[in-house]
């Protein structure tokens, strides 16, 4: 898929939303791409996580498993599973940090890849593949459907992108005027503690 059949899939659905908002890094952008609205569509989301899954068959033929940090991650991470032929696993956070839970396995010889929606920062990939290497998981590589870093984010393996769609992000104490005179609102699922 190209770049414009993405976005306009996101523009179709009402997902690309401007204003002024507090992103789940902490992070404010004047953009923010509410994949919820994307994923309450089955076909919108299937065309995006085939497309995401062919990359992935492409550059790591070798995965075996997909595992997706929670919430964020599962759908897209179960929808591009689902067309690898592979199983679909995921992070949860408890106390804070992501644990494989739920009878979930990862066996030595497993090939994962971690599958999320959006990356910004990377965070939630990094605590991701931190968690599942402290378990011994061997993780090959990550995959998102858009980087909105524009292949700046560090996420600890190499990144699979549907695309790149380099957004501007700012810390909270760095806003551009016409930013700052907009309310902040924040639509993301991480919770920041003491975000006004």
């Amino acid at each position: 898929m190209t770049k414009d059949e993405v976005l306009n899939i996101f523009r179709e659905c009402g997902a690309m939303l401007e204003g002024h908002f507090i992103l789940s890094s902490g992070l404010r952008s004047p953009v923010f791409l509410q994949k919820a609205k994307v994923f309450q569509y089955a076909a919108q989301t299937e065309k995006l996580c085939k497309a995401l899954a062919d990359k992935i068959r492409a550059e790591y033929p070798g995965v075996t498993k997909v595992v997706s940090p929670a919430i964020g991650g599962i759908i897209p991470g179960y929808e591009t599973a689902r067309h690898l032929g592979l199983p679909s696993l995921y992070t949860e956070r408890v106390e804070g940090k992501f644990e494989l839970r739920r009878g979930f396995e990862i066996a030595a010889d497993d090939q994962v890849i971690i599958v999320e929606d959006i990356v910004s920062t990377g965070l939630s990939i990094r605590e991701c593949v931190e968690a599942l290497r402290g378990i011994g998981a061997n993780v090959v590589a990550a995959a998102c459907l858009i980087d909105r870093s524009g292949g700046e984010a560090d996420v600890g393996v190499p990144l699979v992108s549907l695309i790149e769609y380099k957004v501007p992000a700012y810390p909270a104490d760095q806003l551009p005027p016409e930013l700052a005179a907009l309310p902040a609102v924040k639509p993301g699922s991480r919770g920041i503690q003491g975000v006004k």
